[in-house]
């Protein structure tokens, strides 16, 4: 994907309504603090559009990356961060309820797991939702450049095993120290986008 513009179009809080976007959308759940606006810097090749923090539970709205005028790509709320009111979570929740069942465009669900760990029930029971939503996410495992190569294949077995992921189901590793598994990511992301070969061009 050669990116020639990329821009923060849009941010819904929890009483905004929806944007009718007119173009494929990718989005990106994950519990707080797995990596998700790192990943979505690295696949912008931006360094802090996505604004990262070491103290979960930054994105708090869902934010919509507009790219080449051709697409879009979605940065949900992180969930599962224990400090936020359970009040705060519900609508949170209510909030990635909404726009997965909302939005017309969606195209695909990515959802982000730390490599280093088996997945919470949080992570187990967020799969399960988007599954129940209709999508059959694709999983990133995050953080691949905390665990040793020789890990790597056992880590990932794990993850199957603890989502019980249906067959068949990409899991992408990912650095966003390496930037590895980007180009995967991205490949997908066209896919399910229906963009031209013309658009595919590694930069």
């Amino acid at each position: 994907m050669v990116l020639r513009n990329v821009e923060l179009q849009y941010v819904c809080g929890i009483t905004s309504k929806l944007p009718d976007t007119g173009q494929p959308e990718v989005a990106f759940a994950g519990k707080s603090n797995v990596g998700k606006s790192s990943l979505i810097n690295a696949l912008m090749n931006r360094k802090a559009l996505a604004r990262t923090s070491s103290q979960p539970g930054k994105t708090q709205t869902i934010n919509f990356y507009h790219i080449n005028q051709d697409l879009y790509l979605v940065d949900l709320p992180g969930y599962g961060y224990a400090k936020v009111s359970e009040e705060v979570k519900a609508k949170w929740g209510k909030m990635i309820e909404k726009y997965l069942h909302a939005s017309p465009m969606l195209r695909a669900v990515f959802l982000l797991i730390d490599i280093r760990h088996a997945p919470s029930a949080n992570d187990t029971a967020m799969y399960e939702w988007i599954v129940s939503n209709g999508f059959q996410p694709i999983i990133i495992a995050t953080k691949l450049d905390k665990i040793k190569r020789s890990q790597v294949a056992k880590q990932v077995k794990l993850l199957k095993t603890t989502l019980q992921v249906v067959p068949g189901t990409p899991v992408i590793p990912f650095s966003a120290q390496t930037k590895q598994g980007r180009d995967e990511i991205w490949q997908l992301i066209e896919e399910f986008c229906g963009l031209s070969g013309e658009e595919t061009a590694s930069d």
